[in-house]
């Protein structure tokens, strides 16, 4: 198993405020690198109704500048939304700032406002999605390239070779086909997906890909008490949950973990949301495969970071020991 916090820093109008938001990603952030998380995950929507975070890069630099070995996975990185050569830049110069630890799992974006806000095709964002990683790839190497006809080159290098990892995102049959043919990681929507990209990527003659870790709880929270705490949580889990499942329509196809909630009893009856004792936690998280990734969703739909904290730190105190002595956890410190 590994430990992993996840930001995505959309707060509705009863949300904590969003100075106070960023502030705590990156307290958490560095909590969460001293005890030996593996990653923390940022990600990327442009014009959202409610602050959602549209500089995944510029949060990851002040996270990285004051950590010192968490990874931050940019998931999903909008590329069509970048010019390819100030992307690869910036890439470039956040892997050096953090020695190594970013990654990214490349998004071609599926909300049509966020292609209007840009002035671009949706229609074509699979041809610019393409041709912004053939740039990455060509312009991490430090040398001169062709790029649209004329010669440039982007300085510094990446401190990995070859530059940042790149994973494939998506939410559908071809996302998970297209991962395949061209051989890169791939960091599904839904894991379903994983196994058809599996198989198509052994066809292409690729070798295996890295082992995909299943997710726990999409939103797990941990309290003494969770009937007291449910009724606070739920406004901030209902909020974003139905969110996700309302942009989900706008994609028109593919599969998502969330579905629209009206009540608190409907949040309950989610097995991707879990309001739980110490106890609880632990045995849930005891009864789920080696291979899986416990995300943290911290302050999900502008949750209070005194709500987020309390969580958190019981978590420390009353389920990581537990986890480590049966040998459950791969901490990365």
């Amino acid at each position: 198993m590994e430990l992993n916090l996840r930001y995505d820093m959309n707060s509705p109008e009863f949300g904590a405020p969003f100075p106070e938001l960023y502030r705590t990603a990156i307290e958490q952030s560095q909590w969460a690198d001293k005890l030996g998380f593996r990653q923390v995950f940022l990600a990327e929507h442009h014009g959202a109704e409610h602050g959602y975070c549209p500089s995944s890069m510029i949060q990851a630099a002040s996270i990285l500048g004051s950590t010192k070995n968490i990874v931050a996975h940019l998931s999903a990185l909008v590329v069509t939304m970048h010019h390819p050569l100030r992307l690869a830049e910036d890439l470039a110069v956040l892997d050096n700032i953090s020695n190594g630890r970013v990654w990214l799992t490349a998004g071609m974006g599926y909300r049509p406002h966020e292609f209007e806000m840009f002035g671009l095709d949706i229609k074509k964002r699979l041809a610019i999605m393409n041709h912004a990683l053939d740039t990455l790839a060509k312009a991490w190497t430090g040398e001169p390239f062709e790029f649209e006809g004329r010669t440039v080159r982007v300085t510094p290098k990446p401190v990995q070779e070859g530059g940042p990892k790149i994973y494939m995102g998506g939410s559908t049959d071809k996302s998970a086909i297209r991962a395949a043919k061209r051989g890169y990681q791939y960091f599904p929507g839904h894991p379903d997906l994983f196994e058809l990209y599996k198989e198509e990527r052994e066809k292409a003659g690729f070798p295996p890909p890295e082992q995909y870790k299943k997710t726990a709880a999409s939103f797990l929270y941990v309290t003494d008490d969770p009937e007291r705490d449910w009724p606070l949580v739920a406004p901030h889990v209902a909020y974003a949950t139905n969110t996700y499942a309302q942009w989900a329509t706008e994609r028109g196809t593919g599969q998502t973990l969330y579905a629209a909630a009206e009540t608190v009893e409907a949040l309950k009856a989610m097995p991707n949301i879990k309001v739980v004792t110490p106890g609880e936690c632990y045995d849930y998280l005891s009864g789920l495969p080696d291979d899986t990734a416990i995300n943290f969703h911290a302050l999900l739909g502008g949750l209070d970071p005194e709500l987020s904290w309390k969580s958190l730190l019981l978590f420390e105190k009353e389920v990581l020991p537990r986890l480590v002595d049966d040998g459950r956890l791969e901490l990365s410190c």
